[in-house]
């Protein structure tokens, strides 16, 4: 399809650090992030839309429905994207089921008010964090429960679980835990692919090319680094009940034109 899009006037995120935009930009120069980039590519073919991302870090499946269902509810949307979950695979008590039902409840909620909805399944995380090698049945546990609760309400699933791309390293930010830019060009591409919006295409589940800058091989002395830096704080914020996302809202609480995006986020540094 080409030309005008005119389906989709009013687009919210819910969701938590990824849908925010950790590891595309900064909380200095400003996050841009996965559901950013397809605001933008659904207001190249409609100009009128208008956005709104209420996604915070660190928020659990329930926190998102308990914090953002009812704002988004109120803002009217005619799509909505709900991705949450991660943060919950990670904790020490998984429960796939309530952890679904939290998703299904907005899947429910949002289709019922005629709003086409969006969502991702998640990849192997033990091919990303070899550390988490015992996460990753919970992961194929909750991938198939979402497929299942979207099936039940006609929500549209980007099978980013399903190709060998999503765990190249150079997807992902030193962190491991959130996606580079680059890996959030994909994940929007692979949500517009599901959408079946205008330009969108399968070439996001295309390999890297083989002379794209290269990720370099992880080694002992390195994982020691990265679970230093990155893996005890965040069990360290765990034990203590915290959270990276405490104390903050939104980033784009209200339905604003995209084109403002280009001047407050930045651009894809650092591909």
């Amino acid at each position: 399809m080409t030309g005008t899009d005119p389906r989709y006037q009013r687009y919210v995120a819910l969701g938590d650090s990824q849908t925010e935009g950790l590891g595309d930009g900064d909380d200095i120069a400003g996050l841009r992030g996965w559901a950013d980039r397809l605001a933008d590519h659904l207001a190249r073919h409609n100009p009128d839309l208008r956005y709104a991302n209420l996604a915070v870090r660190g928020r659990l499946a329930r926190q998102v429905h308990a914090g953002q269902l009812a704002p988004a509810l109120a803002l009217r949307p005619d799509l909505a994207t709900v991705v949450a979950g991660v943060n919950d695979l990670m904790r020490p008590r998984f429960d796939a089921d309530e952890v679904a039902g939290h998703l299904e409840a907005m899947f429910a909620a949002l289709t019922a008010q005629g709003a086409r909805v969006a969502t991702v399944t998640f990849p192997d995380i033990t091919r990303i964090i070899p550390v988490a090698r015992p996460l990753g049945s919970r992961v194929t546990a909750l991938n198939a429960r979402i497929r299942d609760a979207a099936r039940r309400h006609g929500v549209s699933v980007a099978e980013t679980a399903s190709h060998p791309v999503v765990v190249d390293p150079r997807l992902w930010s030193i962190d491991r835990l959130h996606a580079s830019p680059l890996g959030h060009e994909r994940i929007a591409a692979a949500v517009a692919h599901a959408l079946d919006l205008p330009g969108s295409d399968d070439s996001w589940t295309h390999p890297l090319p083989p002379d794209f800058p290269p990720a370099g091989r992880p080694t002992v002395r390195g994982e020691l680094r990265w679970s230093a830096a990155f893996l005890g704080p965040w069990v360290g914020r765990r034990l203590r009940g915290r959270s990276s996302g405490d104390g903050r809202a939104a980033k784009r609480p209200d339905l604003l034109p995209v084109p403002s995006l280009a001047d407050a986020e930045p651009s894809d540094r650092g591909r």
